[in-house]
């Protein structure tokens, strides 16, 4: 199984499976489908971004009992990441952790198992988790696609995630006076404002020391119109990356409103819900337990600071984890996955599967 693991990931990386690149993303779901012909699927496609379903079952069912997510796009990355290489047990590329060896043996163990189990399995690949997944989980979650537990094979080092953080993007505005450079009390100098803002958020939202279960506060951008050094500035803005805790789902924007003047504009581009599944929900003990029957060792139950397309299916009440093999680097110039334990990831997630049947 380790060869035929090793030899579709390697085919896997070598394409450049980017967000700009819709051909590649069209190939690389082409080379998957080359593997699953037998089984029957429905394809989506969404604002030019391709996804596909697989499932075992005459037709497509209303709602699945496990959905094996993988996403095949990628992070842009260096000409020589394209071309995988092993060093040990080690296989490096872009995707090798994140996750193309994840999504190998998700196809593997569904071509193996869709015919033996008796109960509704799908398999969802996507091609856009890396900017959001709005255009393929969530757009197969509009258009019906549900089930009791997903599993997406995002890196976890074996650790079971069932909770993560939500996603605020929001823009703040500050506006001032102008005024000449040289009688600076003539004016209101907007960026000023601004840091005082800024100020106030990083307060509230201290920068953590070390990882730490709490919503963080990333500053990305500050702008300003001004385009001289002999005025003073009366437009400013600036761009918050907001990773929140699920215990503050219904609070963050007010708690963030909090911290801001009267006179400060906000702007939210984006409110992603956060991930959580109870970790006493049966499919993750039955996943644990699978974990200890293949590694010897029970595995974690962890938390992510990033989101995943689980959200997705937690915003519409279907439960799920990520889980995924062992490596590092991911979105690094040197990503790697461990080539043994995608093929313990194989033969956990038979164990699983098979458990629930």
């Amino acid at each position: 199984m380790q060869v035929k693991i090793l030899k579709l990931t390697n085919k896997l990386i070598t394409i450049h499976s980017t967000k700009e690149d819709t051909q590649a993303l069209d190939n690389i779901l082409t080379i998957a489908n080359n593997h699953l012909k037998e089984y029957k699927s429905k394809k989506f496609q969404n604002k030019s971004v391709p996804s596909i379903i697989y499932y075992n079952t005459p037709k497509l069912p209303k709602k699945f009992r496990i959905i094996l997510n993988a996403h095949l796009d990628v992070v842009p990355a260096k000409e020589s990441q394209y071309k995988p290489l092993v060093k040990g047990d080690k296989l490096y590329g872009r995707g090798a952790q994140d996750m193309k060896g994840a999504a190998t043996v998700e196809i593997l163990v569904f071509k193996e198992l869709a015919s033996k189990v008796n109960y509704p399995l799908g398999l969802q690949l996507v091609t856009d988790e890396e900017v959001g997944g709005f255009n393929g989980a969530k757009h197969q979650v509009e258009k019906g696609i549900r089930a009791d537990f997903v599993i997406a094979g995002e890196p976890t080092d074996f650790g079971v995630n069932n909770k993560a953080k939500g996603i605020v993007w929001a823009k703040l505005f500050t506006k001032g006076k102008t005024a000449h450079g040289a009688y600076t009390w003539q004016g209101e100098n907007a960026i000023n404002k601004m840091n005082d803002v800024i100020n106030a958020i990083k307060t509230k939202y201290s920068i953590p020391k070390k990882e730490a279960w709490e919503t963080t506060v990333n500053l990305a951008k500050v702008l300003t119109n001004n385009e001289t050094f002999n005025k003073v500035p009366d437009y400013c803005e600036a761009w918050l990356d907001i990773r929140y805790i699920p215990e503050e789902s219904e609070t963050i924007v007010k708690q963030l409103k909090s911290t801001l003047a009267k006179d400060v504009e906000l702007e939210l581009e984006l409110k992603e819900p956060s991930q959580y599944t109870d970790e006493n929900n049966q499919y993750i003990k039955h996943l644990r337990k699978s974990v200890k029957n293949i590694t010897g060792k029970i595995p974690p139950v962890i938390n992510k600071h990033g989101g995943s397309d689980i959200r997705h299916f937690n915003a519409v009440g279907c439960d799920g984890v990520t889980f995924g093999p062992i490596g590092e680097g991911l979105h690094t110039d040197n990503e790697w996955v461990s080539i043994k334990s995608l093929e313990t990831y194989y033969k956990i997630l038979k164990d699983f599967l098979l458990s629930v049947n």
